[in-house]
């Protein structure tokens, strides 16, 4: 799983914990085939031996791009093959190439009407900007909704846009974009970053200085991990090389540009001397997600995705390996557990109606990569026909912090878009498993921001109905400790089941899932 320290870039930055009651039962699907026969070739032993291998020394990490992940992307394949699953790619190649850049942490300097502010010294970026300008735009809080705007009146073609984090108020204290006392995505700093850089793009901008006060520490934590790691930032190569500027600045340089920045709420012109010399090395780096498919019998131009990410966090400077069992070892076993499962069904005439994509994603560990170039730049399957995503992140050990039984699992995200995926969840769930299904890291305030820091979010962002599947962070988390050995398996094929039950569920019943809560 994904640290949450910052957003890579700037532009790609759950509920209560009680189950929800059911509105409705399931709508039934073909009764004469009881899932469990194929549930049940779910075994602690296979997944045992398959994350024994796949999280050994040998596989060094799994680190993007290092010999390791490949290593781990040519035992995946292997085991489709011998399943006899074929790819999802039309040439055959179980291999989706993700072109990916790293870049070193850039190194240099911002002058501001003649003040030299050294890069990590109250502003940060991380990439490559240069040019001179002599004026910069402010559009306030950078928002831009049906009835509101903040870019009115005001050219940003060519231009640095200065923007502060929150949004607009009314006199009475609601908030103008929602007209009530609930802010909106524009208040939320996982999603509003991204959604800023893209819109202030859009408008024809060539950078941003972000403020954000609240959390400009975050943004500086990473960068001095960074530096003294002395490791770069990795992205998509069509992304990071696209030219556009992201600065996170601090209160100093913010009020340097702006005097009263923090009140002054009206779009305008600010004159300013402002000079960029922030330089960095890059290279590129050759990663790839592994995917196959199964072919619906009915339904086979709709999509039920079950994800996993492959990779790790790799070697560190002392030599150690960071194995990754649980993250996402766990997961990715499961998910070739689940495919063996489906095979099993297909084998005996009862394969799913719809078609299922089995997809490793590369990537995850340095800012949901592989996810975002499959649902953002190549989905090998229209996004308009993928019915849900199924994510499964850290399924293998159990919570320190928890209370209560054993045996449950974290839910994440199933309410978020679609009423039913989260009853036909809860259903299966009580049908086939009873695993206590805990939503403590569903709720909106969670500080953890869970929802945001896996690959389901690419999904969920393009409104496709997720279900988010972890067991929670504990002490060997990115860790050299998280070792097969401390797996709990029976967990991990209980867990692995209720996965492949509600898959099943989703892929075989008449309808397709209704989106009755998209985002905007």
């Amino acid at each position: 799983m994904k640290k949450i320290l910052f957003v890579a870039l700037g532009l790609s930055f759950a509920c209560n914990s009680s189950q929800k009651t059911i509105s409705q039962q399931i709508e039934p699907v073909n009764t004469s085939v009881d899932p469990m026969v194929y549930a049940q070739s779910i075994t602690e032993a296979e997944l045992k031996e398959h994350l024994y291998t796949y999280a050994s020394d040998e596989f060094e990490g799994r680190d993007t791009g290092e010999p390791g992940q490949k290593l781990a992307v040519e035992y995946l394949k292997a085991e489709y093959v011998e399943l006899g699953i074929p790819a999802a790619q039309s040439d055959g190649n179980y291999f989706q190439n993700v072109p990916l850049v790293i870049s070193k942490l850039p190194k240099g300097s911002v002058s501001i009407n003649g003040k030299e502010y050294q890069n990590g010294e109250g502003l940060l970026t991380f990439t490559t900007a240069t040019g001179s300008f002599d004026n910069i735009v402010y559009v306030s809080y950078g928002i831009e909704e049906e009835n509101y705007s903040d870019y009115t009146g005001i050219d940003v073609k060519g231009k640095i846009v200065l923007i502060k984090a929150g949004e607009p108020m009314n006199a009475d204290g609601t908030y103008k974009i929602s007209g009530s006392n609930e802010a909106s995505v524009w208040s939320n700093m996982s999603e509003s970053i991204g959604k800023r850089m893209e819109l202030a793009s859009s408008k024809g901008a060539i950078g941003v200085m972000y403020f954000d006060e609240g959390n400009y520490g975050r943004f500086k934590n990473r960068f001095n991990f960074m530096q003294s790691k002395d490791s770069g930032s990795m992205g998509l190569k069509d992304e990071v090389q696209n030219d556009f500027y992201s600065f996170f600045i601090d209160a100093d340089v913010a009020n340097a540009i702006l005097p009263n920045i923090k009140s002054e709420n009206t779009s305008k012109n600010v004159s300013t001397k402002l000079v960029l010399n922030i330089e960095s090395d890059s290279k590129d780096v050759e990663s790839e997600n592994v995917v196959a498919v199964i072919k619906g019998s009915e339904k086979p131009d709709e999509y039920v995705i079950i994800s996993a990410h492959l990779d790790h966090v790799g070697v560190n400077k002392e030599g150690e390996i960071f194995n990754g069992a649980d993250d996402d070892g766990s997961g990715t076993v499961g998910l070739l557990e689940i495919a063996e499962a489906f095979k099993k069904a297909a084998d005996d005439g009862n394969g799913p109606k719809r078609s299922i994509v089995f997809l490793h994603v590369t990537g995850e560990e340095k800012g949901l990569l592989g996810s975002k170039y499959y649902a953002d730049h190549d989905p090998i399957f229209p996004l308009s026909q993928t019915v849900a995503d199924l994510n499964i992140d850290m399924i293998g050990r159990i919570d320190p912090n928890r209370t209560g039984d054993r045996n449950y699992i974290y839910l994440i995200g199933s309410d978020k878009l679609s009423t039913e995926l989260h009853e036909l969840s809860e259903e299966v769930n009580k049908k086939y498993m009873n695993i206590e299904l805990d939503y403590t890291y569903n709720d909106e305030n969670d500080p953890n921001r869970f929802y945001y820091r896996s690959d389901h979010y690419n999904f969920a962002k393009n409104n496709i109905p997720i279900i988010f599947y972890f067991n929670g962070t504990h002490a060997d988390y990115h860790q050299p400790g998280d070792t097969p050995d401390k797996i709990n398996y029976d967990l991990l094929e209980n867990r692995t089941r209720l996965v492949f039950l509600t898959a099943w569920e989703i892929a075989n019943r008449e309808a397709r899932l209704k989106v009755d809560k998209a985002t905007k």
